[in-house]
């Protein structure tokens, strides 16, 4: 078939916490899981008040964000330059490989992130500070 299509209900919600590979205790419906695409990932995190995906950057991917609910506050830009900022839902935000990015939900409700990686490659979150100042 040249499309698919998917309902977010038909998307089993996973609790990270219950992982021992992965450092977030967040859920996240893999949306890329039912509509598997040889290009993107797609992902929704849900963040409890207080919830964050902490500070890193990939090698290869880069991410966009976008927020459906919730009020977030933000950490963009490589490592020692990294500046913060708050945005509400209806926002979108880009990290570029290699550029350090967070997220952490700051309102009194739950939040909800559309996350869109490309390349579709497995690049597990490293430090920022692993990559030199001058690539991008």
């Amino acid at each position: 078939m040249e499309y698919e299509v998917v309902h977010t209900d038909d998307v089993p919600l996973t609790d990270l916490s219950e992982i021992d590979e992965v450092p977030s205790d967040l859920q996240m419906r893999a949306i890329d899981d039912f509509l598997p695409s040889e290009h993107v990932q797609l992902k929704l995190w849900y963040f409890e008040p207080g919830e964050e995906i902490r500070y890193h950057a990939h090698a290869e991917q880069e991410e966009l964000y976008f927020a459906l609910e919730g009020e977030f506050e933000l950490t963009l830009g490589r490592d020692g330059d990294a500046e913060r900022r708050e945005v509400e839902a209806g926002a979108f935000w880009l990290a570029r490989p290699e550029v350090g990015h967070g997220h952490r939900n700051v309102g009194d409700e739950e939040g909800i992130v559309l996350a869109v990686g490309a390349p579709n490659v497995e690049d597990p979150g490293r430090d920022p500070g692993e990559f030199d100042e001058g690539s991008e």
